[in-house]
């Protein structure tokens, strides 16, 4: 089955064209580190809730926009190895210089998916 790694992030609205350079240029290291598929998606409909919420999970400043990606591994021991090569390309060291957004603000995790319809 499948594996997922998920990722939320607050980017500034300013750096759209910067983040979404970014990200077209990381989404073919990431297929090269064995993923199957890598979705970026730019929040245009995120409200903020009552308790809890992606704006506030990340910190979302009010010239900030909500950007929820995903990427698809064959299985968690492929994406285990893919994190392994990441951490040593230099390639992603240098794409990690660019982020156009706060990292320490981005929430991530892997996930086992249990439906998938």
């Amino acid at each position: 089955m499948n594996y997922v790694d998920g990722f939320v992030v607050a980017v500034p609205a300013a750096k759209k064209e910067a983040y979404l350079k970014l990200a077209a240029t990381a989404a073919p290291l990431f297929k090269e580190f064995g993923a199957t598929r890598v979705v970026e998606c730019w929040g245009n409909d995120v409200p903020e809730g009552k308790l809890t919420d992606f704006r506030g999970a990340v910190k979302a400043e009010a010239d900030e926009v909500v950007v929820f990606s995903w990427i698809e591994y064959p299985s968690k021991a492929v994406r285990d190895a893919a994190n392994e090569k990441m951490m040593n390309d230099p390639r992603m060291k240098e794409l990690g210089e660019q982020m156009p957004f706060d990292g320490k603000r981005m929430i991530f995790g892997g996930f086992e998916p249990i439906l998938d319809e």
